[in-house]
């Protein structure tokens, strides 16, 4: 059992991804790789951070592609956490361009104004 019960699961291309939501994005990019809508779908790309030549950390996306001239990285998460967010903002200030977006996209919670 993982930590946040995630399950091994098998995409429709034959190999393993870490959750049932990760390999159902997985069918869907390879699909739209098909049809021509995006380019250079790579699994797992690995982000090195370093600051004055020593290793900070590393970050490894779930997926990662070109649409145009821009390239989308991408992790497919249940649950965010700190962790997550930091690494997040570490690779984002040390790419250049980099952008990690996550799927499914957060809605925000539309808050009740206070009665005056």
């Amino acid at each position: 059992m993982t930590k946040y019960r995630a399950i091994r699961t098998p995409c429709a291309g034959g190999h393993t991804h870490d959750s049932k939501a990760e390999a159902a994005r997985c069918d869907d990019l390879r699909a739209l790789e098909d049809m021509g809508h995006i380019a250079d779908l790579e699994f797992q790309p690995v982000f090195r951070v370093e600051v004055n030549g020593k290793l900070i950390c590393k970050y490894i996306a779930d997926f990662a592609w070109w649409k145009g001239d821009a390239r989308i990285v991408e992790d497919v998460k249940g649950v965010t956490t700190p962790v997550f967010n930091l690494k997040k903002k570490l690779v984002e200030a040390s790419h250049p361009g980099v952008v990690i977006t996550l799927f499914p996209p957060r809605k925000r919670k539309v808050r009740k104004a206070k009665a005056a």
